[in-house]
């Protein structure tokens, strides 16, 4: 087992792929001690618009799940629903008009924005990249930034906002958003390398087909792998190697599939045309991406703030940002109750499949902490205070699950510090936290 380690790759023609952790990585003087943790990562999970605050909060019975949030029963014991936590950034402090622009480029800086469209924007260091600037060097891709839409980095998308707010979460310094990817396919390569990539013209004179599967292009040195590891070593690489093979082929088929854009949204090139699809094959890669410690920071945008998108899948055929101004009118209430459930439902997709990877003590979901949630309450009223946060993870089983939580007038910065110490990032302070959490 010796000459395997964190940075060992399966190297193929034209290609390397990461590896999951192996027992073969520790040093021969620990395999007979307790079993290495493996590190903590951070996700931050955007949604738009608010929500249906009252199909969000819990029912009048202690313990009761809202309907919202039901999909999320499977695993409910490693979530915390958070109430009570707000974001003065994303207030209008005398600019008025705006509050989605706000809501996306508050959501991760706690910075309130500075009103412009044009390239003088400002916001602030997102917790994200805050994280990644100390952890970052320790895996392969510093963070990871993943959305269902593209968005113009100019121009004004919301009441003199520029559109830079409203298309990123993400942002490297307070005047650098970090683009997303948003294309599965350039993803996966990004991540484990091209299937089509060759070592020369003469090896791709010999092959029949530029589709030969990444995973048969690295099979000789997984063979020479398996000869020195263990059988349990051996078992966890069969498993890591079938679910890369089946995302391969899960990027194949939604690519096939019909792009007819709904109406009010020109679908991404390149992307399946199915929402619920688009999400779930980049949830798939991000668990991934996690498993094999290419990187331990991600952000998700699951729409830009103030989408306007239609969600057929959830049953609605009217655009969500327009839902959002629903002046109490109950049928509307009702549809954005469809959609907010929608998304819970991919979310909970990627908690599952994160609960089905083993790791040394637990699974990835129990090495994880990911926030979901955003920085405007009711889409109708815009507020900026109590807002619907999940917590997701048991930060290294350090953080207890399956309880709601309530911090009333706290900013979120707040829950950003009590993150940070669980993934081991230093932060005396970020935004305008207060204090740490006792989560």
């Amino acid at each position: 087992m010796s000459g395997i380690t964190r940075r060992t790759m399966l190297r193929g023609a034209g290609t390397a792929m990461a590896l999951p952790f192996l027992e073969g990585m520790l040093p021969r003087t620990l395999l007979a001690a307790p079993a290495a943790k493996a590190p903590v990562r951070l996700g931050f999970f955007f949604i738009p618009n608010g929500v249906n605050m009252d199909a969000w909060r819990p029912g009048k019975t202690p313990g009761q799940l809202p309907d919202t949030l039901a999909p999320l029963k499977p695993v409910i014991t490693k979530i915390n629903h958070i109430s009570g936590l707000g974001h003065k950034g994303a207030e209008a402090q005398g600019d008025g008009a705006g509050d989605h622009a706000r809501d996306s480029a508050a959501f991760l800086t706690g910075a309130h924005p500075k009103k412009t469209d044009g390239k003088d924007i400002q916001a602030g260091v997102s917790i994200d990249q805050f994280a990644a600037a100390q952890i970052g060097g320790e895996t392969r891709l510093p963070s990871l930034e993943l959305g269902t839409q593209g968005g113009a980095q100019s121009g004004n998308c919301d009441s003199g906002y520029s559109c830079a707010y409203s298309s990123n979460i993400s942002w490297k310094t307070p005047s650098q958003p970090m683009a997303k990817e948003i294309n599965p396919r350039e993803l996966f390569v990004r991540l484990f390398g091209d299937p089509k990539a060759r070592a020369s013209e003469q090896e791709i004179a010999r092959e029949a087909s530029f589709l030969r599967s990444q995973l048969d292009l690295v099979l000789e040195d997984v063979k020479r792998l398996k000869t020195r590891i263990g059988v349990s070593d051996q078992a966890k690489l069969d498993e890591y190697l079938e679910g890369v093979r089946a995302i391969e082929k899960q990027i194949q088929a939604v690519e096939k599939t019909p792009k007819g854009p709904p109406p009010d949204l020109q679908v991404p090139a390149g992307v399946p045309g199915d929402h619920g699809a688009h999400i779930r094959v980049l949830a798939d890669l991000l668990v991934a991406a996690f498993q094999t410690d290419s990187t331990r920071i991600a952000t998700f945008m699951l729409a830009n703030s103030g989408s306007n998108r239609t969600i057929p899948e959830a049953g609605v055929n009217e655009g969500h940002h327009t839902l959002s101004h629903h002046s109490g009118d109950k049928a509307k209430l009702e549809r954005i109750a469809k959609i907010d459930r929608f998304y819970v439902e991919q979310f909970a997709y990627l908690l599952e499949k994160m609960n089905g990877v083993k790791e040394e003590n637990g699974t990835l979901l129990d090495n994880v902490l990911i926030m979901y949630g955003g920085a405007i309450g009711d889409g109708n009223a815009h507020n900026h205070n109590d807002l619907p946060i999940l917590l997701a993870g048991r930060g290294g089983g350090t953080v207890p699950g399956g309880r709601f939580l309530k911090f009333p007038g706290q900013p979120v910065c707040n829950l950003f510090l009590s993150m940070c110490d669980r993934a081991k990032i230093k932060a005396a302070t970020f935004g305008d936290a207060t204090k740490r959490l006792p989560i």
